[in-house]
Parts: C-alpha cells; structure tokens; sequence
C-alpha cells in the first residue's frame, strides 16, 4: 500500500510533466480469492480533466493519453528495471505542439541511463535524437522489403525538414530544423 501511494504520485508527476495538468491517477488494490498470483488485484484508474469520474485507463485515455501514461510508466520504472534500451514505436500518436515537445523532453532525460530506440512521426520528438536512422519500405521481385540507413548530420536536418511538412526541401524548412536540433541539444544538456 506504500509503493502504491509514492506510485501514484510519481506516475501524476510525470503525467503532469507531460501536459496532463488535472490528471489523477490511483493503483487500486481489491482482495480476491488467494490464487497463484497473490490476493490482491491491482486496477489503473485515472481521470484526465478535472471533474471527471476515475475509470480503469484502458476506457477512457486516448491515444495520445496512453502513449504518455506509458511514457510516465517506463520512467518511474527506469531505475528499477534492469533494462538498457526501451523502445518507442509512435510515442507521438494523438499529440502535437507543445506536449509533443515535453514527450520529446521527458525522453531525452530518460536517454541518458538508458538507449531509448523510437520511431517517431513528429519533428519534435526526432529532433531529440542523437543519432537517425531512414526506413524505407520497397517492393523487390513482387516483395515488400524494408530498408534501414544511418543519415549523415545533413541528411537527419533533410529528415526533420521533411517532417516538418516541407515536401520539397526549402532552406526555411532546413534553418527551422538547425534551430530544433540546437533547442533539442540544449535541453538535453540542462538535464545532465
């Protein structure tokens, strides 16, 4: 009941870090029968906004509310497990703007104990990475093939600029991607 409680308040923490102001979240406890797993159930229930009734996570966070109750989740794990590298698959679905920024934030600080591998949408949470990666899907001899290639510095610039909306790569798209790359930097430096 201790764990719990530091528990839930660390998750709320972090959630309000991630743009989730009026979050509450609760590990409910039930007694059940004693079986293989114990006598205890444990529930997540969490209310988004204020004034709403607190419900199990899975019925009423969005897609974009359960990537960062995920994200609160692996960082209020992270110096408890004994895993070196997480892994991200569109951290950044149903976000945008400003929270995909704090995303970006929250997993720039969880890189430095632990390789964080992510496959974003979003220029803001690209920009955060050390090293990029382009994966192209391509069809040889009637099969989809998938291809993996390191880009240079210049060509990760050309990715966030694409990323940014730019179809055809302008200077404006490549000078807005410097200046993400450099805020990126700078906040991952204030964390260390």
């Amino acid at each position: 009941r201790t764990t719990a409680v530091e528990f839930e308040t660390r998750v709320m923490e972090e959630l309000r870090f991630l743009d989730m102001p009026g979050v509450v979240f609760q590990a409910q406890r039930t007694r059940c029968p004693l079986n293989a797993s114990g006598c205890d159930e444990i529930h997540f229930l969490i209310s988004v906004n204020p004034g709403e009734a607190m419900r199990p996570i899975w019925q009423v966070a969005s897609g974009g509310e359960l990537s960062r109750i995920m994200l609160a989740f692996k960082t209020v794990f992270a110096d408890k497990e004994d895993t070196a590298t997480l892994i991200f698959d569109e951290i950044d679905t149903g976000i945008s703007g400003k929270t995909a920024w704090k995303v970006s934030e929250k997993m720039g600080q969880l890189s430095r104990d632990k390789q964080i591998i992510c496959i974003p949408h979003l220029p803001q949470i690209a920009a955060m990475a050390d090293t990029h990666f382009l994966i192209e899907k391509s069809v040889k001899e009637n099969r989809t093939v998938t291809d993996l290639t390191k880009l240079s510095e210049e060509g990760s610039l050309r990715e966030l600029a694409r990323l940014l909306g730019s179809e055809e790569v302008s200077e404006a798209a490549i000078s807005n991607a410097k200046e993400m790359k450099i805020t990126a930097q700078k906040a991952k430096e204030q964390t260390t």
